[in-house]
């Protein structure tokens, strides 16, 4: 894969969710939509109809992050993950899948970074 390490989602993780829906709403005229029945606390932020970025609903998760998470590209999750175990990063939580979206890891690099690896699915 070519856009191996290259940013392709972001995530912004917070307790204020109508407040940052208003703000990037008013700002950035993004438009936000619920990402299904599956993943409750989740909206996916829209430039013009297209997907930009998600946002996560931390309320429920005390003590959670606020913030922006982002995810890298990589072309196959479970051997760059094994990669990078070896080269002293920690797996946070078991590599999991989204249906449409794709697999993912979340590591801890060794530098105290958190970072999203995901081997997304190929859009139609």
């Amino acid at each position: 894969m070519s856009d191996t390490g290259t940013v392709v989602w972001s995530e912004l993780m917070t307790t204020e969710v109508e407040r940052a829906k208003a703000f990037y709403g008013s700002t950035l005229g993004l438009a936000f939509e619920a990402f299904g029945d599956s993943n409750p606390g989740y909206w996916i932020a829209s430039s013009q109809g297209r997907p930009v970025w998600g946002m996560m609903d931390m309320t429920a998760r005390p003590g959670g992050p606020t913030g922006w998470f982002t995810y890298l590209a990589v072309d196959d999750v479970d051997s760059r993950v094994a990669e990078a175990l070896a080269a002293g990063a920690e797996l946070c939580m078991p590599v999991f899948e989204v249906p449409t979206v794709g697999r993912i890891a979340i590591l801890l690099d060794p530098t105290g970074a958190i970072v999203g690896w995901i081997k997304p699915e190929p859009r139609g």
